[in-house]
């Protein structure tokens, strides 16, 4: 028979974490540090060594776009997400304020050490306003490919910094970022149809429903997937490329469960934690096949 003490231990330990990862995703360090985990899979993927600065700035840039967003999407979350919502109006200036000031000392040091490009870290800003405030979102699907494309911004911007852009490496794993992340966000408006269709925002999932939008996302997974292959057979890719074939997998485990009703740790954990899975699984093999 279990003892009362540690079923009430282990509850006490599972909401702790819990609260903890709540934290880390309305604070908006989950999906930081998910889109430094872009970084490491192109590096590795690419065969180029890892540096700490192309980290620091990526992880800057999504903290303060991310942020921005937050503020601006404050009325909207008040609907959809009333937990980050409540976040925000709480602890959203200091992030707000740490973003800026990360993004700031980010362009300084790109300056300072005179980084070819580094006026391209201006992008940030232009996607923050794009977004926020200039009306992307309200166009059926332009609001997930412009999410998906400033994603692929990221590996581009490693092969730029390495001076290795036009490589196929390269433009393989940015065209893949920028699939996988446009099938994440219409994932992620499922979670929003109450809210976006108030706002008369026009979506995948309040358009044709949440049943048809797991189909047609898990269709683009394995087209995704199947070009994955198709690329890796038909070039001279290294096989090392077929790493990427795990996210697909993750992906499709996790379509099947987006509803409405699922909490912020399935979209912003699960869901936003595909990347932190792939660079996992690229480092891993890494290290113990190639």
């Amino acid at each position: 028979m279990t003892h009362p003490t540690v079923t009430h231990r282990t509850r006490r330990l599972i909401a702790s974490l819990e609260r903890a990862l709540r934290g880390l995703v309305h604070s908006n360090l989950f999906i930081s540090l998910a889109t430094m985990s872009v970084v490491v899979t192109t590096v590795v993927l690419a065969h180029l060594p890892l540096e700490p600065l192309p980290l620091f700035i990526v992880f800057a840039a999504t903290l303060f776009v991310y942020t921005v967003n937050r503020f601006t999407d404050l009325e909207e979350d008040e609907e959809n997400v009333p937990d980050r919502a409540s976040f925000t109006k709480r602890y959203g200036r200091y992030l707000l304020v740490l973003g800026i000031g990360l993004y700031v000392a980010a362009i300084a040091v790109a300056v300072v050490l005179g980084l070819p490009g580094a006026v391209y870290l201006l992008l940030p800003l232009a996607v923050a306003l794009l977004y926020s405030v200039g009306g992307i979102k309200q166009v059926f699907l332009v609001k997930n490919l412009f999410v998906g494309f400033a994603w692929g911004v990221i590996p581009l911007g490693v092969g730029y910094y390495y001076g290795q852009l036009w490589t196929l490496e390269i433009l393989v794993i940015t065209g893949y970022v920028t699939a996988m992340i446009t099938v994440a966000a219409v994932i992620f408006d499922v979670k929003d149809i109450e809210g976006d269709r108030e706002e008369g925002i026009a979506t995948v999932p309040n358009r044709l429903g949440t049943a048809a939008t797991r189909r047609y996302t898990q269709l683009a997974n394995v087209v995704i997937a199947a070009a994955v292959v198709a690329i890796v057979v038909g070039t001279s890719l290294s096989l090392e490329f077929l790493a990427l074939l795990a996210m697909n997998g993750y992906v499709a485990g996790y379509i099947p469960f987006a509803h409405p009703d699922r909490t912020v740790l399935y979209y912003g954990f699960i869901v936003d934690g595909e990347h932190v899975f792939l660079a996992v699984v690229v480092v891993g093999l890494e290290w113990l096949v190639w």
